[in-house]
């Protein structure tokens, strides 16, 4: 152990190495006894944090084999599920899969590159926080490193009337289906619009009773529209009780990927941005309730959020209040009123 003053630092300093890797910093002391019982408090927890009777850190790969049976017994959602293991795919093609977990560095973190936007690349980057918190509680690792994930500009399109009126034509169903009770009832697709039951359907309320979703917030009523209701009516004529969106397999419900291939086609027939995925038509549903209310109160429960950042991306009325705001500066009424200024 060297304890020593360093140039332009008022405070000690400690300096050791611990099974070759070398331990180096300040104090934050300027009376030398109390720098000495620091440092040696230092020095003892790294021994104790580096216990040389566990072995060596496992590389990412080997630790990805306890991480994924976590993943596949542990309390998690079924998305959370899928979320994690593609999280893992896109790992295992990097670098850093290959390397001990205490020694892969933020530096090595925030070098790593991956296909597809930004979100993609968070998925891995959040499995990766998964997979060293969990190292750490296994006491595998002593600390985990610190990394930033990739900035995301959020989800800008919406599924409007106008690409509604070009999809029509070119859709198939259930998508054409679809894609006006996802714009007319802001519901999650695969969590709820899919599981959709005919028994949560009240007609005489005009309501359709949402009893899971991907948050407990998310368990909520919202109105039926006019064409919403014939919709399903049509579709649960003679039921009670059932899947609203019957699978061709007996006693399931449509599935995301069935949809997803029918989206495509008619994104691509209706000559569409591939950026805009079926999930903006609950984004058009919060903006549009949003320009016409002007309560994110009432946004927030239609959509089952809870938390008022998530509910503000939907402000796209603001720019049509700038708008008219404008406007109304140069009509008639204005014209008049300064030119009966000018004249007093």
């Amino acid at each position: 152990m060297k304890l020593f003053l360093k140039r332009k630092s008022k405070f000690w300093w400690y300096d050791f190495t611990v099974r070759g890797e070398r331990f180096r910093g300040s104090t934050k002391e300027t009376n030398r006894p109390r720098a000495e019982g620091i440092a040696a408090l230092k020095l003892a927890a790294v021994v104790k944090e580096g216990d040389p009777l566990k072995g060596k850190p496992p590389t990412l790969r080997e630790y990805s084999k306890t991480f994924l049976d976590w993943v596949d017994t542990g309390r998690l959602e079924d998305d959370s599920r899928r979320y994690y293991r593609n999280g893992w795919r896109l790992l295992e093609q990097t670098r850093v899969a290959g390397m001990r977990m205490d020694k892969i560095t933020k530096h090595a973190i925030e070098a790593m590159r991956f296909p597809g936007g930004p979100s993609n690349g968070n998925n891995a980057l959040r499995t990766l926080r998964r997979m060293f918190s969990m190292a750490v509680e296994d006491q595998l690792i002593s600390k985990a490193p610190k990394f930033k994930l990739f900035k995301e500009h959020g989800r800008s399109l919406r599924l409007n009337d106008a690409a509604e009126r070009v999809l029509m034509p070119v859709a198939e169903q259930p998508l054409k289906d679809i894609i006006v009770v996802m714009r007319d009832t802001g519901q999650r697709n695969a969590r709820e619009l899919y599981c959709m039951r005919v028994e949560n359907i009240d007609f005489d309320a005009g309501t359709i009773t949402i009893p899971d979703s991907k948050t407990p917030s998310g368990t909520r009523s919202v109105p039926l529209t006019d064409r919403v209701e014939e919709i399903l009516r049509i579709r649960c004529a003679g039921r009670n009780k059932g899947w609203v969106w019957e699978s061709r397999y007996k006693g399931k419900h449509i599935g995301e990927a069935m949809v997803n291939r029918q989206w495509v086609r008619a994104r691509k027939a209706a000559g569409l941005p591939e950026d805009l995925v079926l999930y903006c038509a609950r984004h058009d549903y919060g903006s549009f309730v949003l320009r016409n209310t002007g309560n994110m109160k009432v946004v927030m429960d239609m959509m089952g959020q809870r938390d008022y950042r998530t509910a503000l991306k939907y402000q796209h009325h603001e720019m049509e209040v700038a708008r008219e705001a404008l406007r109304a500066r140069h009509t008639p009424r204005h014209t008049a009123e300064d030119g009966n200024r000018q004249t007093a």
